[in-house]
C-alpha cells in the first residue's frame, strides 16, 4: 500500500472543476487502493462537488486547497478499509459510552474539550490523528509520532498566513479536534458549509440520513483505539445537535455534556470565525447573508437537540453554563462528571488544573467583532432564541 501524501505539489489552476468520479479515481491512483468500504459516501460527495463547482466562488488558491482536502478524505477512507482488511481483530473493538460535548459554537466547548482530554482515563480525537488516521497510533509512540510535527507545521503555516485564526481557535496538533473529518469521510458533515460557500450542500445535509456517517465515525474510532487506549472516548462538535437520533442509533449508550451561553454573545463570534475560514477559499462572502444563515442554522440545531432531550430523557445529559466554566472550570467539569456517573480522579484534577493554569482566557489576544457587521441585533437574537434561553435558564449578557 502506498502512503497517501496530500502535500505533494499539484498544478494550481484558478478554475478547479469538482467531479466525484474523477476525485475517486485520483484517490485510488494516489493510494494504489480500490475499496472504499461501500458506496454510501458517493451521494454526499456528488452534492458537495456540484456546490463547489457552481456556488462556492473559489479563489485561485482556494480551489486547489478544497480539492486536496476532498482527496485527503477519500485517501484516508481507502487506507482505513485496507487496515480493516488486514486487521480483522478490529471487529472485537467496542466503543462504549462515549462522551459528546454539545452546545452552540463559541460557548467554551474547545476549552472544555481540552480539559476533558487531560483526564488520563479519557481518549480524545487529536488533530493529527484525525487528519491522518492510518496507521492508527501506538501507545509507545503516540507523543513522538512524526505526523504530529507534520500537522503542526501545517497549522503554523496557516497561522502565519491568517494570524487571527490563532486567536479565534487556540489549538495545536496534539489538541482534541472536532470529529468533523470522521463524519467528512462520508461527506455528510455540515462543516463543509463552514469552510466553503456551498448553500446547496448545506441544505441537503440538514435533511440527509446521518446514520452512515456515524457508522463510519465509529468504525474509525474502533481502529484508532485498537493500539492506543484508553477506550472511554470524548468527542465534540456543535453540529452533533443536528442529528442526535442518528448518533444514538450508532452509540446507544452515548452521554452528553451541553454548554450554554447567551446566543447574542455567541453568534457574532461564530460569524466572524466562519467569514475568516471561508475567505481562505472563497471570495464574495456576504456578511449579512452569513449572519442570517447562522442565526437560523443554530436555532434549528438547538430546536432538534431540545426535541431529542424531551423524547430521550435527561439522564444522559449534563449542562454547563458558560458562567460556571469561567468562574471555576475544574469544578464545572467535576459537576458534569458527577451528573454522568464518571469518576473524577485526583490525577484528572491535577492534569486539568495544569492545563487551565497555562491556558488563561485571552492569553493570545482578544477576538473582536461587531454584530452589526452581520446585520444582527442582540435583542432580536435573544427574541429568536427565547425558546432556548428559557429552557436552560441562560443568562443574558454572559
Amino acid at each position: 500500500m502506498r502512503r497517501f501524501d496530500s502535500s505533494r505539489p499539484r498544478a494550481l489552476n484558478a478554475a478547479v472543476h469538482f467531479d466525484a468520479e474523477e476525485l475517486i479515481a485520483t484517490a485510488r491512483a494516489d493510494t494504489g487502493l480500490e475499496d472504499f468500504g461501500g458506496e454510501s459516501f458517493r451521494e454526499g460527495l456528488e452534492v458537495l462537488c456540484r456546490s463547489l463547482s457552481g456556488e462556492a466562488r473559489l479563489t485561485p488558491a482556494g480551489g486547489p486547497r478544497a480539492r486536496e482536502y476532498l482527496l485527503r478524505l477519500l485517501g484516508n477512507r481507502l487506507q482505513i478499509e485496507q487496515w480493516w482488511r488486514t486487521h480483522p481483530e478490529l471487529e472485537a473493538e467496542e466503543v462504549r459510552a462515549p462522551i459528546f460535548v454539545l452546545g452552540l459554537p463559541r460557548t467554551g466547548t474547545t476549552a472544555l474539550s481540552a480539559l476533558l482530554a487531560r483526564d488520563p482515563d479519557t481518549r480524545s480525537l487529536r488533530t493529527w490523528e484525525s487528519g491522518a488516521p492510518v496507521p492508527p497510533p501506538e501507545t509507545a509512540t503516540e507523543h513522538s509520532d512524526p505526523r504530529i510535527a507534520a500537522t503542526q507545521a501545517g497549522m503554523d503555516a496557516m497561522h502565519a498566513e491568517f494570524p487571527l485564526m490563532r486567536i479565534m481557535y487556540d489549538a495545536e496538533a496534539t489538541s482534541p479536534s472536532e470529529c468533523q473529518d470522521l463524519l467528512g469521510m462520508e461527506f455528510r458533515a455540515q462543516h463543509f458549509a463552514g469552510s466553503y460557500r456551498v448553500p446547496g450542500f448545506a441544505a441537503w445535509q440538514l435533511d440527509c440520513d446521518m446514520v452512515p456517517a456515524y457508522r463510519y465515525h465509529r468504525r474509525t474510532l474502533q481502529m484508532l483505539q485498537s493500539r492506543c487506549p484508553p477506550r472511554r472516548w470524548h468527542l465534540k462538535t456543535p453540529v452533533h445537535m443536528l442529528s442526535l437520533d442518528a448518533l444514538v442509533e450508532i452509540y446507544p449508550d452515548a452521554r452528553f455534556v451541553m454548554t450554554h451561553r447567551d446566543p447574542a454573545k455567541v453568534l457574532g463570534s461564530v460569524c466572524s470565525l466562519i467569514r475568516l475560514v471561508s475567505s481562505m477559499a472563497c471570495e464574495g462572502i456576504d456578511p449579512v447573508e452569513l449572519g442570517r444563515e447562522q442565526v437560523e442554522l443554530w436555532a434549528e440545531a438547538l430546536r432538534r437537540a431540545i426535541d431529542f432531550r424531551e423524547r430521550a430523557g435527561e439522564a444522559r445529559f449534563a449542562d454547563l453554563p458558560f458562567r460556571e466554566q469561567l468562574a471555576d472550570p475544574i469544578a464545572a467539569v467535576q459537576r458534569a462528571y458527577s451528573r454522568l456517573g464518571i469518576p473524577f480522579t485526583d490525577a484528572a484534577r491535577e492534569q486539568m488544573q495544569a492545563w487551565a493554569s497555562e491556558h488563561r482566557r485571552g492569553r493570545l489576544g482578544e477576538h473582536r467583532y461587531d454584530l452589526a457587521e452581520f446585520g444582527l441585533d442582540p435583542d432580536r437574537i435573544r427574541e429568536r432564541y427565547a425558546f432556548y434561553m428559557q429552557r436552560f435558564d441562560v443568562e443574558p449578557g454572559v
